[in-house]
């Protein structure tokens, strides 16, 4: 009988140690930090609801803190309706401060609409020694998003922030060969963004770096009350071309390739599900889709074309 029983219990554990090796790996849990954008519901169904066509396996939210910015429209108005949602509808648990997160979730997300109080936000995130993704904009200044980056480096905190835009099908528009990119996108500002272009014209820009990677030396920006034209001076010689108009308009691209082939994506379609599928990559593995010395050179090209727009349209110099 001992012998038998011994046998018996090899077998079980056999089974189990079969079971579990082959068994799907648990959800991540995620933390949202800001419930003033449309984001957070909107990424909340990608993840959380399995029936949705454009579902993002790997990854569930499960908690949220709220946050908020009284002094614009976009932010006041939307918190608490956002944060119901994700009660409500999809079980997400929601404390009064980020470090409640902490325990609760393997990774965060932070998608606060204002990039004012990111920096601040974040270095709480940091304490909890999670990756996270900053949701745009980074920061309101170049200052701050200088500072995040600082900060997420001494406290060794994985981390990138992005526009769904450059997971669309941009990408087909890539290739050694570009010699000059031109592309347009909706151009909305906000008064409390410094960098005015970090608000909403940050997706043109992204769209930009996509193409052209990095490499801007100085920019030239022609500013009107209803469009702007960003011309950045690569390095190699070759010039990228950001259209901005407002209040809203398409997104699209036009790509020049040697031997003046040319390539075009006029109205360019995305969903958040290709940003959100990066997400959870980035999650699983704790490694950016992209270096964040890009990130920088972004917002450095966005500072320039600040500079230049108060400067009446005098080339302006990134400062690296």
């Amino acid at each position: 009988m001992p012998a038998r029983s011994t046998h018996s219990l090899a077998t079980l554990l056999a089974v189990v140690f079969i079971f579990a090796s082959h068994s799907p790996a648990a959800d991540l849990r995620l933390g949202i930090i800001g419930t003033d954008t449309g984001h957070a519901p909107d990424f909340t169904k990608l993840l959380n609801d399995a029936t949705d066509p454009n579902h993002v396996p790997g990854a569930r939210v499960v908690i949220a803190y709220k946050g908020g910015s009284p002094d614009i429209d976009e932010s006041r108005d939307r918190v608490d309706k956002n944060a119901s949602i994700l009660e409500d509808k999809y079980q997400v648990k929601i404390v009064d401060k980020i470090s409640d997160l902490c325990p609760a979730v393997d990774g965060i997300l932070l998608e606060s609409v204002d990039g004012r109080p990111h920096l601040a936000q974040f270095r709480e995130a940091a304490k909890c020694g999670k990756p996270v993704f900053i949701d745009k904009p980074l920061a309101a200044d170049i200052g701050d998003a200088r500072e995040i980056v600082r900060v997420a480096e001494a406290n060794r905190i994985p981390w990138f922030t992005a526009s769904s835009l450059r997971f669309t099908d941009i990408v087909t528009l890539k290739s050694a060969d570009i010699t000059g990119v031109i592309v347009w996108a909706p151009g909305p500002t906000e008064e409390h963004h410094h960098l005015d272009l970090s608000w909403y014209g940050v997706h043109g820009v992204e769209m930009l770096y996509t193409l052209m990677g990095t490499g801007c030396l100085e920019v030239t920006r022609t500013h009107s009350g209803n469009a702007d034209v960003i011309v950045g001076r690569w390095k190699d010689g070759r010039l990228g071309v950001l259209h901005v108009e407002r209040p809203y308009s398409k997104y699209g691209a036009v790509v020049f390739k040697e031997k003046t082939q040319l390539a075009a994506i006029p109205d360019l379609k995305f969903n958040y599900a290709g940003l959100v599928r990066e997400i959870v990559k980035f999650m699983q593995t704790k490694t950016p889709p992209f270096p964040t010395a890009e990130t920088v050179e972004m917002f450095e090209f966005m500072d320039a074309a600040q500079r230049s727009k108060e400067a009446g349209g005098t080339p302006a110099a990134l400062k690296q």
